[in-house]
């Protein structure tokens, strides 16, 4: 039986010629994936102070011009054999700074606006997909499998981006509050189950 795809396997699989080809073309002009890297974490910056601002719609729409240079970023790398432990640990980083940045932002302006469940939900949802990430990390620091769940970072940033695009960013944030502990949870069982086959 085929196994089954997550959904940003399901988005590789359909954009992955896309992507190849805006890969050589800056490979051609000398662009390096870190570059590329790089701009992402501005662009967010930049999408993170309309946020806290208050101008979610364009906020909204920087994200989702600038989410698909994670994915640039990394085909870049292989493409040009630039892959090296220190872009990957840049790039996961970077990952996790660009989520506080709009995790953080929200929360800034719920804060602002004193909007306590705003508030309270964007602190939730910032944990969860930290935990998300972590308990992946450690788990496969430890030679565990924890690539479970529908709470992972590209299910977080196309909820968010259409939460702001649509003018329902406290929904989509709660959303992601619940699928992402749901997921850091669901890691963790996994974990544990794996735990006891160890034993």
């Amino acid at each position: 039986m085929k196994p089954k795809l997550s959904f940003e396997k399901l988005l590789r699989e359909v954009f992955q010629p896309l992507l190849d080809k805006i890969a050589d073309f800056l490979a051609g002009r000398g662009i390096t994936a870190n570059q590329v890297t790089q701009i992402g974490l501005g662009g967010t910056i930049a999408a993170a102070v309309l946020i806290a601002l208050g101008r979610h719609f364009w906020g909204g729409l920087l994200l989702a011009m600038m989410a698909p240079l994670d994915a640039i970023d990394g085909t870049l790398a292989r493409r040009t054999g630039q892959i090296g432990p220190f872009g990957a640990f840049l790039d996961s980083t970077i990952d996790r700074y660009e989520e506080w940045l709009i995790f953080g932002a929200l929360t800034l302006f719920y804060f602002q606006n004193n909007n306590q469940p705003g508030l309270i939900i964007s602190l939730i949802a910032l944990g969860g997909a930290f935990l998300v990430s972590y308990t992946r990390a450690r788990a496969e620091a430890l030679g565990f499998n924890a690539k479970v769940g529908v709470g992972t970072r590209v299910e977080r940033m196309v909820i968010v981006v259409l939460g702001l695009l649509l003018n329902l960013a406290l929904y989509a944030v709660g959303i992601i509050a619940i699928l992402a502990h749901a997921t850091a949870i669901q890691r963790i069982l996994t974990v544990f189950a794996q735990s006891k086959k160890r034993a």
